[in-house]
């Protein structure tokens, strides 16, 4: 008989309760590689991990265990990652998605550059304004859909903050659907049960990650071409199934996602980060360390950016080691 093609031993048994007694030997090995290969992550040692972001959590999402944390309690600006509040409030008040929006002047004051490539006067779908809000951090679409909700936006504001309450997410605050306000903050801890919880809407998921995007408007007729701010979306050595990134002078980068990494899907949380590619290098070491227990070293300056802010929020206590 030919020997099962996994790599397990087979043992010779005579008859059928030969038979039976190898099948049984060849599903408990199929259990057994399945426990030792699922138990990997949870062995690795968070200690040789070298992070740049101050903030960071990492989840496995099949499991729910925490598999790495570092001043994850600490509440901080989180930026755009609060448009993911923002897409599942609008995707949980069942508003018709196909709805024709006018792109309207902000009613009030934008806490920061709240530039936007919007036609004023112009309509796109909601679903539309939905899309770019979470792929390209589009503010002013962020903006619009919490205007025009239909209790309006103040009430749309308190509904993120109760959705975020319900979902156990005790540090978090928010006071507008942009994230453009430094006032909406959470901890990275808060943040993984965002992802948890956006990551089970399949339309949310895709929007997030879709690489490219051209929006149709009406009245006037036109396009606008729109691109992921997550560059690893379209890096074809990484299956991201959820993205958001968000940048704030007081927040600095941020970037929250889950990622397929052994086939697992895992909730990653950086915030406060040097520079535009920290977060992807910091993304970078934690698939590594989870895939073969390296955790990588920091470039200088982001090692510098990292000490001096986790001493100012929260006492520095993991020394990582500069790059040489």
């Amino acid at each position: 008989m030919t020997a099962p093609r996994i790599g397990i031993p087979v043992l010779a048994f005579g008859g059928n309760r030969g038979l039976r007694t190898r099948a049984s030997v060849y599903w408990l090995a199929v259990l057994m590689i399945c426990s030792s290969a699922g138990a990997d992550f949870e062995q690795r040692d968070a200690a040789s991990l070298a992070l740049a972001s101050v903030h960071a959590h990492v989840v496995a999402l099949d499991t729910g265990e925490t598999l790495y944390a570092k001043h994850s309690e600490t509440a901080a600006p989180i930026a755009s990652i609060t448009k993911l509040m923002t897409a599942l409030i609008v995707l949980e008040s069942g508003a018709d998605l196909d709805e024709w929006l006018p792109i309207l002047e902000r009613d009030r004051a934008a806490p920061a550059n709240a530039w936007s490539r919007l036609r004023i006067g112009s309509e796109a779908r909601r679903r539309d304004l939905l899309r770019i809000a979470l792929m390209s951090s589009e503010n002013l679409a962020a903006h619009l859909l919490g205007r025009h909700h239909p209790a309006g936006y103040e009430d749309f504001v308190q509904v993120m903050n109760d959705r975020a309450r319900e979902l156990g997410m005790t540090a978090t605050r928010f006071v507008d659907t942009t994230g453009l306000s430094s006032e909406n903050t959470s901890t990275a801890a808060d943040l993984t049960r965002l992802l948890a919880e956006t990551w089970k809407h399949p339309l949310l998921r895709e929007y997030s990650v879709t690489p490219n995007f051209q929006v149709q408007f009406r009245n006037p007729g036109h396009s606008l071409p729109y691109g992921n701010t997550n560059r690893l979306t379209r890096n074809g050595r990484w299956d991201v199934d959820l993205s958001k990134t968000g940048y704030l002078n007081a927040a600095g980068r941020c970037l929250v996602m889950v990622t397929e990494i052994d086939s697992r899907p895992v909730a990653v949380v950086l915030l406060n980060s040097f520079g535009t590619h920290t977060p992807l290098g910091d993304a970078g070491r934690i698939r590594r360390w989870l895939e073969t227990g390296d955790g990588g070293r920091i470039a200088g300056p982001a090692l510098e950016y990292e000490r001096r802010h986790a001493a100012a929020c929260c006492s520095a206590q993991n020394e990582v080691p500069a790059e040489e």
